[in-house]
């Protein structure tokens, strides 16, 4: 009886092991059609294209879509089945090897069918997914038909990526306020060479608290993957957050530590951050905690002839300096030191090894989270001056710079000043740094140059934009 009742799991354990090997392969065959299907309604098996487009009445069939992202795809679905027959085929195996074994005991049905859900039915499942996620062509219009596809639909697998960067139609179909039917949400395009960071941190519960990965976000920032698709899940503030001191008080005091995450830093309070500590975890903006040292820039006069104070450059265009930008990495000293002037500054931050975005916010200032990949998000000719101090010296490529410059040059008005603060380079690089900071032709109100170090100089200049009026 026993035997019998053995035997007859086996078998049945043999049709399953059956069945599942039959559904992969009529799965593979499925895929390797559809993949025929594309290649032959693109016109790769056809030796004259006119053919293709007279029987198919489509004009530039695949000049919009991305098949080498399709083909991934594809690829990454069959991957996935074959290594899934291959566990099966592996198991089969191994089981008839230990059939003398098998024979003497039984499968209990809980571990038959945690079996069957954790290697079979899972990695199936998850190739049936990719498979319906591949966006094929779509085909609109009437005539001369066009073949439409999302850009990037093909590259990724989280679903939450694709819903992102989906185009949103209009209700109703109508035209919106913008004069377009649907609403593109963007990513960088480096995005697709960092799928796999990406995917991390789109990977999270709708609704939820998000992850503590503010450093993942930075990663890809940095890295050109910017601007970063929006979230769906809630931000997380420290434990113990505290209102931030008033007005009168924030600016030049340290805020309390407890309102920063100090999770993903080397440090793990502000004190731990003092200039003297050389495992701070930053290494620009030296003393930039210390507000002792702080409150005494652009203030107070300097042995260094390229130090120009706050009250000189203001006196250039009395009266005309109300908003600005300061490009930088700092803890918001130089917008601290202006509002006294009535003028508002916005700051540039990165946390890079320090909470430098949260200190200039609990500072009572503004802090604006953007890299040098980013294009300013200001319109034409909108800021009074611009100052950069710290951030840019000279390791930057002068391509680079020169996209920046001339970004800088977009959102200044017309008779705004460019204050270059400190910059520093290699004596013999000094002559390529003035031509790109020289060739907007700006006029020169102030220009110093002074010794750093042996092989290197700084550089300090006062600019001012000319009308260009048409």
């Amino acid at each position: 009886m026993g035997e019998s009742i053995f035997c007859f799991r086996k078998c049945r354990l043999g049709r399953v092991m059956g069945c599942i090997q039959l559904v992969l392969g009529s799965l593979v065959i499925l895929v390797s059609l559809s993949s025929l299907f594309r290649f032959y309604s693109a016109g790769f098996f056809l030796h004259d294209e006119d053919i293709c487009r007279h029987f198919y009445g489509v004009k530039d069939v695949y000049d919009s879509f991305d098949v080498k992202a399709l083909s991934s795809r594809v690829d990454e679905v069959l991957d996935k089945m074959e290594s899934l027959q291959d566990k099966i085929e592996l198991i089969v195996q191994e089981m008839e090897k230990n059939k003398n074994e098998l024979e003497k005991g039984s499968i209990p049905k809980l571990e038959y069918k945690k079996f069957l859900e954790e290697e079979v039915i899972k990695p199936l499942y998850s190739a049936h997914i990719a498979l319906r996620q591949i966006r094929m062509p779509r085909v609109e219009g009437i005539g001369n038909v066009t073949i439409k596809e999302h850009p990037l639909i093909n590259n990724f697998v989280i679903e939450e990526i694709r819903k992102y960067i989906t185009p949103k139609e209009n209700r109703h179909k109508k035209v919106n306020i913008f004069g377009t039917r649907m609403i593109y949400n963007t990513i960088g395009h480096a995005c697709v060479s960092m799928k796999k960071e990406l995917e991390e941190y789109m990977d999270y519960d709708i609704g939820s608290y998000c992850k503590d990965d503010w450093n993942i976000a930075q990663k890809l920032m940095i890295n050109g993957c910017d601007p970063l698709p929006r979230r769906r899940c809630l931000t997380r503030a420290s434990k113990l957050y505290q209102k931030p001191y008033p007005i009168n008080e924030s600016l030049w005091r340290i805020p309390d530590g407890r309102n920063v995450r100090w999770s993903n830093y080397l440090c793990r309070n502000y004190e731990c951050l003092s200039s003297k500590n050389r495992k701070r975890g930053y290494t620009k903006c030296t003393g930039c905690f210390e507000m002792d040292k702080e409150e005494i820039k652009w203030v107070t006069n300097s042995s260094l002839p390229v130090d120009f104070l706050i009250k000189d450059v203001l006196a250039v265009k009395p009266g005309e300096i109300r908003i600005g930008l300061d490009f930088g990495i700092g803890t918001g000293t130089f917008a601290a030191r202006m509002r006294g002037q009535n003028v508002t500054i916005i700051s540039t931050a990165l946390n890079l090894g320090a909470p430098f975005s949260e200190t200039i916010a609990l500072r009572g200032l503004i802090p604006l989270y953007v890299t040098l990949n980013q294009r300013l998000p200001f319109f034409d000719n909108t800021m009074d001056l611009i100052h950069t101090a710290g951030f840019m010296d000279g390791w930057i490529d002068l391509q680079l710079l020169d996209f920046i410059l001339f970004d800088w040059d977009r959102v200044l008005r017309p008779g705004g000043l460019l204050w270059i603060d400190r910059f520093f380079c290699n004596r013999t690089d000094l002559d390529d740094f003035m031509y790109m900071f020289l060739q907007f032709r700006y006029k020169k109100h102030k220009w110093s140059i002074a010794p750093k170090a042996k092989d290197e100089v700084y550089l300090s200049a006062l600019l001012e934009k000319p009308a260009r009026s048409l």
